[in-house]
């Protein structure tokens, strides 16, 4: 059997780590916190990222990143701001493996997409990405959904779609690894614009038409970086911004909700346990729009209201008072 390695017990990999229990498979999950180790091993149950999920007894779990990565195929579902150092750590044993990235986002510091980390520190690896529109309650619930599975290699991706899929969680094969990136990615960002309209009340009117511009920004962005449009209309593009701007499951449609109440969003994340990576894909996303000559309007406002402390009311004047333009 197919064994498969899970690197990171947050909520998605647990999630997905369970997912592939329930499937059948031979899962060993990798969480770097110990009483994560702890409480999945002895009460079958991530209390601290998935509380009240009772994990399948076939997950296996373990402190050992070595041990989850000598499986046959690894996901990696690190945060994507950890997740060059993740790889560095255990690259010697997966170089050559297939490398499925979960995380969604982009690297604060180089803008670098994830694909791009890993081949820089795999040059061997076979890299797919995973991507779509999924809760980790959810999926860890047993409840279906789909997903976009991309890999260059158009063999690749099929035959990980037949290792990795199951009932309730369905993958579709890709070859655009820049494109459902994008998707994933973008969309954190564009989940935070939307919660500000909702917690502003502004009107679902105002949030379909905020939805409909930053799809126009991410479709420009991913045809400047060399991606089919196309794969944006999928489970990593319209599927996961559907899913991701539209309920408070969402950390970052949440977290803009928040924002637009009148909350400060230092005072939103010290109370927060999990990542919101939209607010790191924001600033990431300016050096990709500039180093691509992309105007990304929406983006940059939500860049502005995260990083430069533009208030949420001078940043929708700001928006309103823009010129007239002509849709894409």
């Amino acid at each position: 059997m197919t064994t498969i390695g899970v690197i990171g017990g947050g909520a998605w990999g647990t999630a997905l780590a369970q997912a592939m229990c329930v499937a059948g498979k031979d899962v060993t999950l990798w969480a770097r916190e110990p009483e994560v180790v702890a409480g999945i091993r002895d009460k079958h149950e991530n209390t601290l990222y998935l509380p009240g999920v009772t994990l399948h007894p076939s997950l296996k779990v373990t402190a050992s990143m070595a041990e989850a990565a000598a499986a046959d195929i690894i996901l990696m579902v690190t945060p994507a701001q950890y997740l060059r150092a993740s790889l560095s750590a255990i690259k010697g044993q997966i170089d050559g493996k297939p490398i499925v990235l979960c995380a969604k986002g982009i690297e604060l510091e180089s803008g670098l997409l994830l694909s791009q980390i890993a081949q820089q520190e795999m040059p061997k690896a076979h890299v797919a990405i995973l991507s779509g529109p999924t809760f980790a309650a959810e999926i860890a619930r047993g409840l279906p959904s789909a997903v976009t599975l991309a890999a260059e290699n158009k063999e690749m991706a099929h035959r990980l779609v037949q290792q990795l899929g199951c009932r309730n969680l369905r993958p579709y094969a890709s070859e655009d690894v820049v494109g459902a990136q994008l998707g994933g990615a973008v969309k954190n960002v564009l989940a935070i614009a939307c919660g500000v309209v909702y917690g502003k009340e502004l009107g679902d009117s105002a949030r379909a038409a905020l939805l409909t511009r930053g799809i126009s920004e991410m479709a420009r962005l991913a045809s400047a970086m060399g991606a089919d449009k196309g794969t944006l209309m999928g489970m990593c593009g319209i599927g996961d911004l559907m899913l991701t701007a539209s309920s408070m499951q969402s950390r970052n449609f949440s977290l803009g909700v928040m924002l637009g109440q009148g909350r400060s969003l230092d005072d939103i994340m010290k109370e927060r346990v999990s990542v919101t990576e939209g607010v790191h894909t924001a600033k990431a996303l300016m050096t990709l729009a500039k180093n691509h000559a992309v105007e990304m309007p929406v983006c940059e406002t939500m860049f502005k209201i995260l990083h430069n402390g533009l208030s949420v009311d001078d940043a929708i004047m700001a928006l309103l008072d823009r010129p007239y333009g002509t849709p894409e």
